[in-house]
């Protein structure tokens, strides 16, 4: 008589089927990278078919300029000209004034969103500041402080400003009512409601509004360099297009689009970080 074999373990086969069935599928290196892929392709792509036209000398550098012309001018700027001094000139104007844009945003923003009647007495003016076209004022901020730092500096701060003031004042306002009831009910004081509920409820509102004011940040200091600079991208930009050296005018234009793209990819990467402190609606 032949012996039996022996029983499946079941208990033991089953995890690890189960483990087996639901456990995620690897993502290969192009899913991992797919977006990186893609964007950089077309860009490349781009390059490319603006290269070919350029070497076939279907672009006119009066009007135009070619990807290798503008690296050239790139490398000659950045080894024999001042193109690092006007991006330190900018660096600094660009700093100076979105920190203070920064500062004095959220401060005021997290003042007149908590209290009603500072809303009241500042509200109107403010509307009419943020609805008036920063631009229109630049000669004004010029006559101001002259053609120096500080007239730049005023700009970037001017046109960063107001995102983060109505981001902020957007957070403070979007706070839930039902944490305000419960740390009162426990007899929380105001500071101690301020400090633990609505800052922390508005983080997310703030960064972005920094965000935002990064963007028009750079915009400030490249108007407010090209009304009145001798010096700084925004002066290389007006340099170029008065000059028709569109291969200057392009590496003023790339340095400020690079910049842009990083500090908003910076900004965007905290924003996230601190996106699950945003209240659910």
């Amino acid at each position: 008589m032949s012996a039996l074999p022996p029983p499946i373990d079941r208990v033991a086969v089953l995890p690890q089927a189960q483990d087996d069935v639901f456990s995620p599928p690897k993502r290969g290196f192009f899913k991992r990278n797919e977006s990186l892929i893609l964007g950089g392709g077309t860009v490349f792509l781009l390059l490319a078919i603006w290269q070919a036209f350029w070497s076939a000398g279907k672009i006119s550098p009066l009007f135009f300029s070619g990807p290798s012309a503008i690296a050239a001018r790139f490398w000659d700027a950045a080894t024999h000209g001042q193109l690092l001094s006007d991006l330190r000139y900018s660096g600094i104007n660009f700093a100076i004034g979105f920190a203070l844009a920064s500062v004095a945003g959220v401060i005021l923003g997290v003042i007149i969103g908590w209290y009603r009647r500072v809303d009241m007495l500042f509200g109107p003016l403010l509307t009419a500041l943020y609805a008036t076209p920063r631009v229109a004022m630049v000669p004004l901020i010029i006559i101001w402080f002259g053609i120096g730092m500080w007239s730049k500096v005023f700009i970037v701060f001017i046109t960063a400003f107001f995102p983060v003031l109505v981001n902020t004042i957007g957070g403070i306002r979007a706070v839930d009512n039902d944490l305000l009831r419960a740390a009162r009910a426990y007899c929380a004081s105001d500071w101690q409601i301020f400090k633990t509920v609505a800052v922390p409820g508005s983080v997310p509102f703030i960064l972005t509004g920094l965000r935002q004011g990064v963007a028009l940040g750079l915009i400030g200091v490249v108007v407010g360099e090209m009304f009145g600079g001798s010096q700084g991208i925004g002066f290389m930009v007006a340099y170029g297009g008065q000059t028709f050296a569109t291969d200057t005018l392009f590496v003023g234009v790339l340095i400020i689009a690079f910049a842009g793209i990083l500090l908003t990819a910076a900004a965007e990467k905290l924003e996230r970080h601190f996106s699950r402190w945003r209240p659910e609606r």
